[in-house]
């Protein structure tokens, strides 16, 4: 005598892959950088009174190596202007920052065709300093 075999269904329980999903998400988005310029080597200018900056759409760098860089990718001086034309889009004047962050060692010849460009492609120059430190902390 033959006995017929029990056919098991293997399911994934669904009713937890919501709060998985969202769980997963949070944690995604509290992770995530948009500008990684944590590799870039500089040391700001100092100033006596800074004032906070507002969100900016695009980051510019210039190391200590007298390397540019945008959001944290290393770019020539000459595709600034188009790359960061394509960053700016169509933001209305006023929402268009660009934060500029400049080695305090680096000389005129590199970072003026930087601010040249960032001029070009319509954005609003934002340079990033440090507040200025005791002279015994120098």
């Amino acid at each position: 005598m033959k006995l017929p075999r029990k056919k098991l269904t293997a399911s994934v329980p669904s009713f937890a892959m919501g709060d998985i999903a969202f769980l997963l998400l949070i944690f995604f988005v509290i992770l995530a950088r948009a500008q990684d310029d944590s590799h870039i080597q500089w040391q700001p200018a100092w100033l006596d009174k800074v004032e906070m900056a507002p969100a900016a759409r695009a980051s510019v760098a210039i190391d200590t190596g007298s390397k540019t860089y945008l959001d944290g990718k290393e770019i020539s001086p000459e595709e600034l202007a188009t790359k960061l034309s394509a960053l700016l889009g169509d933001a209305p004047a006023g929402q268009r920052h660009v934060f500029l962050k400049v080695d305090r060692d680096a000389k005129a010849k590199v970072f003026e065709p930087v601010i040249a460009a960032i001029s070009e492609a319509g954005g609003d120059l934002i340079h990033i300093l440090e507040p200025e430190k005791q002279p015994a902390q120098r």
